[in-house]
């Protein structure tokens, strides 16, 4: 006779999104909730190395290294990626949040072996009509979110929106307070960069604004970015002003969560860090350009207000900000001033201020 504490064993199932960090990020929300209120489920969450900062915090999730530029490179990698994969054990369903050649290899293989397989509906025609120049139909689509959920409901798996934070409010570990220093004023973010042009703030306009924050005395400000031309920037604006202090290739990515946790708001572009500052709970002041929240990537529980943006007859004319620009001129980005983004911050600010 069995145990009235036995419990059926648990489901595996696999979880696949390869790239990029901002929509790996947007998994973490359904992950949470998989982890805490689908105990029937064991997931794996199949992705690069960067996703595997963001992954494990959660608990619960086994995370699975994609080695696409070294043993699961190319056709043989890719199925030697799938071998890699059914040596851990048999899954009872594959999720693939990414529909890309890559996974639609993997996902045939597993169909081919009798696995159940879903795949997320990315909503391209309708994508195409937010963005077309002629008979652009602007209205606001599915989140990329809501798109994740639905590609689990396809399984019977209900998922909710109770996400709130990677992590607690627990004290910064003493090797980044030697960096960041102890908090004694109002801590400010600002993550100036994005994959292409089309989203990017221009770089005179971004350094005035660095400038007016540095040199209002009230805020210390920490600059995120990459490795080469990124860093470089950071850190001639670090040492240009006060009050500055550039992150820039300084901490692991698990560690800048860290910092964004403590911070009172960031700026960002319609990037991956407005996507790591969602997750670990604060509020994003968010420029956009050629892109437009209306097509589903804005952050986690962000206020749509936050989204700093002009109204244009060709805007939104990218889904990803990767075309050039139809005018010539980025007047989408051009147009928006410093004063723009200080007067959303300083509304974020005081009414974060009202709530505490």
């Amino acid at each position: 006779m069995p145990k009235n504490d036995d419990k059926p064993p648990q489901q595996r199932l696999l979880v696949m999104r390869l790239n990029a960090i901002g929509d790996v990020a947007m998994t973490i929300p359904v992950l949470w909730d998989m982890v805490h209120n689908h105990p029937e489920y064991k997931v794996i969450m199949l992705s690069r190395p960067f996703a595997r900062d963001f992954v494990e915090p959660l608990g619960g999730v086994e995370f699975f290294e994609a080695d696409l530029k070294g043993r699961h490179k190319g056709l043989g990698g890719l199925f030697r990626l799938y071998r890699d994969l059914r040596a851990t054990g048999n899954f009872d369903a594959v999720v693939d949040l990414h529909d890309v050649l890559r996974t639609k290899f993997l996902r045939l293989c597993f169909m081919l072996s009798g696995v159940r397989c879903v795949k997320i509906d990315k909503g391209r025609s309708e994508k195409r009509a937010l963005v077309s120049l002629k008979n652009k139909q602007l209205q606001p689509l599915n989140t990329t979110f809501h798109r994740y959920a639905a590609t689990f409901e396809r399984l019977g798996i209900s998922i909710g929106n109770q996400f709130e934070s990677l992590f607690d409010s627990a004290p910064l570990p003493e090797h980044i307070v030697q960096l960041t220093g102890q908090k004694n004023e109002t801590w400010i973010g600002i993550a100036p960069f994005a994959k292409h042009r089309g989203k990017i703030y221009p770089q005179s306009l971004m350094e005035k604004l660095v400038q007016w924050l540095a040199n209002e005395g009230a805020y210390r400000i920490f600059l995120f970015g990459g490795g080469g031309h990124e860093k470089t920037l950071l850190d001639t604006w670090a040492s240009r002003y006060p009050n500055v202090v550039s992150l820039a290739r300084k901490l692991s990515m698990h560690d800048e969560l860290q910092v964004m946790a403590h911070l009172n708001a960031i700026i960002t572009m319609d990037s991956a860090n407005m996507h790591l500052a969602s997750l670990v709970g604060i509020p994003v002041v968010s420029i956009w350009g050629a892109t437009h929240p209306y097509a589903g990537f804005y952050g986690w529980n962000q206020h749509p207000d936050n989204a700093v943006q002009i109204d244009l007859p060709c805007r939104p004319c990218s889904v990803y900000g990767n075309r050039p620009c139809a005018r010539n001129d980025y007047a989408c980005l051009n147009l928006i001033s410093p004063d723009m983004v200080v007067e959303r911050l300083e509304t974020v600010l005081a009414a974060n201020a009202n709530d505490q």
